[in-house]
């Protein structure tokens, strides 16, 4: 079962509406769902709440060390309370997903997110979940660190907390571990694309005639 849900994001009120502290609206959610107040506690370097469900305490973690730093307070707490990577799930901003969408895997590259790049560093291993929140990318390489720094537009935004709204439907599943069954529901729960019309084509008009020569075979045309 899962026993840390980790928001990742940077602390105050200069951060708190930028891409980069999706991780943190997810973890909101969670405790406004669990009716849990996150409370500042300096021993884990970050805002935390407990709660007992099923016998077991599951703890709520939004480290405050910004975002470079986060595995110190992710590894602190886990090896308190001998809590296993296996045992934790990161909430964090995914650039390669669109708003609207979320991801959960096991494992796998921190692709330059500099919190999971911190938290593999202090786990010592990257076999811990991850729920991925989409923000989108801005196109460019080189625009990514103001973007995930800016706020999203107001229609991401929403898109965003859509998403967040979505996963809580698997928040017992994962609280239970049935990892499987909470990866069907926050999959399956994505929002469709919308389906983008194809102009007709007219006979004899140059977009037929492109597509007659980018399928036909050569000298077999009609």
């Amino acid at each position: 079962m899962i026993r840390l849900l980790v928001g990742l994001g940077n602390p105050g009120p200069d951060y708190e509406n930028t891409r980069h502290n999706a991780g943190v609206w997810w973890l909101d959610a969670v405790a406004r769902t669990l009716k849990l107040p996150l409370i500042m506690d300096k021993n884990y370097h970050g805002l935390t709440a407990r709660a007992v469900i099923d016998s077991q305490p599951i703890w709520l973690l939004a480290p405050q060390t910004f975002m470079n730093l986060s595995g110190k307070s992710v590894a602190t707490l886990a090896r308190f309370f001998k809590i296993e990577p296996q045992q934790i799930l990161v909430a964090h901003d995914e650039l390669d997903i669109a708003p609207g969408q979320a991801k959960l895997k096991l494992g796998g590259s921190h692709a330059g997110h500099n919190g999971l790049r911190d938290i593999h560093a202090q786990l010592g291993t990257d076999q811990y979940w991850r729920l991925r929140l989409g923000i989108g990318h801005p196109g460019n390489k080189a625009e990514v660190i103001h973007w995930v720094l800016k706020k999203p537009s107001p229609d991401q935004r929403i898109a965003i907390g859509q998403a967040i709204d979505r996963s809580l439907t698997a928040l017992p599943q994962l609280l239970a571990g049935d990892m499987e069954q909470a990866t069907r529901l926050i999959h399956t729960s994505q929002p469709g694309r919308p389906k983008i019309p194809r102009p007709a084509c007219l006979p004899g008009s140059a977009s037929q005639t492109v597509a007659n020569t980018a399928t036909d075979p050569p000298g077999e045309s009609p």
